[in-house]
């Protein structure tokens, strides 16, 4: 899901900063502009670590940019992997057909992963691919 963070530019001698408005709190930084996603990513994986929270819905980029504390910087909108931040699981019972689940099982096993992930990322995918 694509969300906008603020970055504070650095130099040669400071990091860039980076702010991420619909966690508060959850800031991060990089010497390398490269390295922003990743370093994001791992931040809002730690601000969610132990929350039962709700996760945010992204705010427009539209109502950001006229704050002013975000006047002296440049916008980023990044795509956080959902699947990846530790948010408490709700069980959910869900019916599928025999030989659906079976190609499942074979796909999921040939990936190391489990049926929840892959049913939450193609859920993800989904609905990203709608919006």
């Amino acid at each position: 899901m694509l969300y906008p963070v603020y970055v504070h530019l650095g130099d040669e001698t400071h990091a860039h900063g980076v702010t991420i408005p619909d966690f508060p709190g959850c800031f991060s930084a990089a010497d390398r502009w490269e390295d922003l996603p990743a370093n994001i990513q791992e931040a809002i994986e730690v601000w969610c670590e132990g929350e039962d929270i709700a996760l945010p819905t992204p705010t427009s980029l539209e109502s950001l940019i006229k704050q002013p504390d975000y006047q002296d910087g440049v916008w980023m909108l990044i795509d956080i992997d959902l699947a990846r931040l530790p948010t408490r699981p709700v069980p959910v019972d869900v019916s599928l057909p025999e030989g659906l689940v079976q190609r499942m099982d074979d796909y999921i096993a040939s990936r190391h992963l489990t049926r929840s992930s892959f049913l939450a990322r193609a859920a993800l995918r989904e609905m990203q691919r709608e919006t």
